[in-house]
């Protein structure tokens, strides 16, 4: 087959049929490419037998990958994130225990890595076991809620720096969640509210559950504008919710989109979700000047 690229809603994501990521050629990667920065989520489907191996290699024809905390020992170092509810038995671990617990932080809105002095560009999410009802990913357009706004808004917002902090977003669930180390490692950071695309020039809403407050605002004021913004960022005819079909592999930009996996029956399926993060340029925000976009 060939390559296929079909929108999937009028301001976000498209559906890419006709490749396989371990043989693509430069005219096809180039394609795919474009539509990444054009429609900021792409699903890409059949992608059977996928391994870490092959994710990996293929997210780094985007970019240099990011390492995580939460990594498959078995698979390709720290570039893996593993998220799952089986144990190493292969058992569903309960519900309440802390391990879930810490990734239902994930079914907050949310950008991958804006607590980090580098942000995200992309993540690649691969479906290696998949519910038959709930756990879909929603994502919802940046860029659409800046269209929304009106120039004098826009005029407001563009010079914004939003504090982004790991340790604010998970106190939001638990203040226990982290351990003394982490919050050592894992210091607030400085990004811009609104991030240009540095290919096409479109700007992008960027907040979401890490991002604490607005700098040189009261910290309430500031929380009630990003709450607001989150809001707009949200909005239905703002969103495209997957549902995952075996062999699907989901590649979103994080410049200009929010996340958020759905919840599933936990106690009766197991889902198991393998993520690879290409990091960005550089900074975003240092001593408020404009970076990396």
């Amino acid at each position: 087959m060939a390559l296929s690229i079909t929108p999937l809603t009028p301001v976000l994501g498209v559906e890419v049929t006709g490749i396989d990521i371990g043989d693509l050629s430069e005219t096809d990667f180039t394609a795919i490419e474009t539509a990444f920065e054009d429609h900021s989520v792409l699903v890409i489907r059949g992608q059977h037998g996928i391994d870490d191996i092959k994710q990996a290699a293929f997210s780094r024809r985007f970019g240099e990958l990011e390492t995580t905390i939460s990594s498959n020992p078995g698979g390709e170092g720290t570039n893996i994130a593993v998220f799952s509810n089986l144990d190493a038995d292969g058992g569903l671990i309960p519900p309440k225990d802390k391990r879930m617990v810490f990734n239902s932080g994930n079914q907050m809105w949310h950008t991958d890595s804006s607590y980090k002095p580098v942000p995200a560009k992309a993540s690649m999410l691969s479906g290696r076991v998949v519910p038959p009802e709930g756990g879909e990913t929603e994502f919802a357009s940046g860029r659409a809620a800046w269209d929304a706004l009106t120039a004098a808004e826009q005029a407001e917002y563009e010079p914004l720096i939003a504090v982004h902090d790991f340790l604010y977003s998970r106190g939001l669930i638990d203040k226990s969640l982290l351990t003394d180390k982490d919050r050592r490692e894992l210091p607030a950071v400085r990004q811009k509210l609104v991030r240009t695309n540095p290919t096409n020039g479109r700007r992008a809403i960027y907040a979401g559950a890490h991002a604490s407050h607005i700098e040189g605002r009261p910290v309430e004021e500031g929380r009630a504008l990003l709450r607001r913004l989150t809001d707009l960022v949200t909005r239905a005819d703002h969103c495209y919710a997957h549902q995952w079909r075996d062999g699907d592999l989901v590649m979103w930009d994080n410049r200009a989109v929010l996340h958020r996996g759905k919840p599933w029956d936990e106690s009766k399926y197991p889902r198991v979700m393998h993520r690879t993060t290409v990091a960005g340029l550089g900074p975003s925000v240092e001593d408020g000047k404009p970076l990396a976009a």
